[in-house]
């Protein structure tokens, strides 16, 4: 049974010194990405432009995917539709086994981290190994990303230097991050050299001209597929944008709200298969049509993966990206989990304090905080949030929705913190846990205000 977001967010704060390094790594990213927004005086232009574009992807999309196969298609790749993660898997075992080969490279990947992919052809027997540095980390600690854009941020260099040691042969107790970079690039140039089939992700997918855009800052992706004979790209069908002129308004936006660069290092086209080699392309739905048909919820859709919600959420920075229990955490991940398993996910919504900084950030302008407020009266309505949290609800509504029964209890509490602030101030009360206690006050603001009005 999976542990809810409180729970695992508890056993992370375990480790105090963790907690506070990766709360502060994190804000230093978002910081980065405030210096690089504050270059460009038409960024707010920019995210309404984003914004807009998306909208018109939303509203019309089954008109976009239709042309980009068509051009897909003539471009000479290899079109497959997945309705769900299972499909997808099938897909991709089919091609390797067509291929006669149970070994793959895979370069950074959200969707496949959404399907599980690597579990599943483990299963199958198919050895897959991340190109990613971050994500390859992961991966030999028998691990999932903690976060889209940075998946090992929870680990520290010294960590990183044990587990190198194991499985690369680098000096035990070796932490220089310089040393240990190369040894993963002579860890991966055999796979690379050796592996006869490439997936990767895809960052945008251009209708007018039926080519995708991978965008990496190590140029995994390009080596991949470019030392390999198969090209597998997996991709959400909500990737879509019209032209290939909208593509540079998202380019702007995508780097500088992930870590404050002014652009991705490798913004990589693919357009056709070169001589000899073969590209197949998957474009996957696994749940995006339910959210697409949620008025309250399609927005989400426009996400471009940057992670900016998640640098900048207090409480992501302070439970660690595996509290989420999902292949995307933070903010947006809160919001697109419930969909996909209301259920399983319906912790999820209330990990937010609904400050906004996660809408503020968002270079496409989605309503995030609002949305997590949404689902939360869904959840409610439809009985899945856990019976605690629907009793106390059900008590906060009899209490502020009658005047009378408000005035009491409010001076009950304000005596009982007052005269026994142990009854408060324990362990049974969640509050305390993480917080300070407010002082009670000597008299509620309607008696202050009787008494002074006039």
């Amino acid at each position: 049974m999976t542990q809810a977001h409180p729970e695992l967010a508890e056993r992370f704060n375990l480790d105090e010194e963790r907690v506070n390094w990766h709360d502060e790594t994190l804000w230093f990213v978002r910081q980065k990405r405030d210096k690089a927004a504050h270059t460009l005086p038409e960024w707010e232009d920019l995210r309404e432009t984003a914004s807009q574009i998306k909208h018109n992807v939303l509203g019309n999309l089954d008109t976009y995917l239709a042309e980009f196969e068509a051009n897909a298609l003539a471009n000479g790749v290899q079109v497959h539709w997945a309705a769900d993660a299972a499909e997808h898997n099938r897909i991709v075992l089919d091609i390797l086994r067509e291929n006669k080969v149970d070994r793959m490279v895979k370069s950074k990947s959200m969707l496949t981290e959404e399907c599980h992919l690597n579990d599943y052809l483990g299963e199958q027997g198919i050895d897959v190994i991340d190109s990613d540095l971050g994500e390859r980390i992961v991966q030999l600690a028998g691990e999932t990303p903690s976060h889209i854009v940075l998946p090992c941020i929870h680990w520290k260099k010294e960590e990183i230097g044990v587990l190198f040691h194991k499985y690369m042969g680098t000096d035990e107790g070796c932490a220089d991050p310089q040393i240990l970079t190369g040894a993963a690039r002579l860890h991966l140039r055999d796979t690379f050299l050796t592996r006869r089939v490439a997936l990767t992700g895809v960052n945008f997918a251009i209708a007018e001209t039926g080519e995708f855009v991978v965008c990496t800052n190590e140029g995994n992706a390009d080596m991949g597929v470019h030392l390999a004979d198969v090209h597998i790209a997996s991709m959400g069908i909500e990737k879509i944008i019209p032209r290939r002129e909208h593509l540079g308004v998202f380019l702007r936006l995508l780097a500088r709200s992930a870590t404050g660069q002014p652009i991705t290092t490798y913004s990589s086209h693919f357009r056709q298969p070169r001589a000899g080699q073969t590209m197949h392309l998957i474009l996957v739905d696994n749940g995006r049509t339910v959210q697409l048909g949620r008025e309250d919820f399609r927005n989400s859709l426009k996400c471009i993966r940057c992670g900016a919600c998640m640098n900048t959420c207090p409480v992501y920075r302070r439970s660690g990206g595996h509290s989420y229990h999902s292949a995307i955490s933070g903010p947006i991940g809160s919001i697109l989990a419930p969909n996909l398993d209301m259920k399983k996910h319906a912790d999820l919504p209330f990990a937010s304090t609904l400050c906004g900084s996660c809408t503020n950030v968002c270079p496409v302008k989605i309503d995030i905080h609002q949305q997590l407020y949404k689902w939360r009266q869904v959840l409610m309505q439809e009985g899945e949030a856990t019976t605690a949290k629907t009793v106390s609800m059900q008590a906060m509504n009899t209490v502020l929705s009658n005047h009378g029964l408000y005035a009491v209890s409010g001076r009950i509490g304000r005596t009982l913190m007052r005269w026994f602030p142990g009854l408060v101030n324990n362990k049974l009360n969640p509050w305390y846990k993480h917080r300070n206690m407010p002082e009670a006050p000597k008299e509620s603001f309607g008696d202050w205000y009787a008494k002074n009005r006039k």
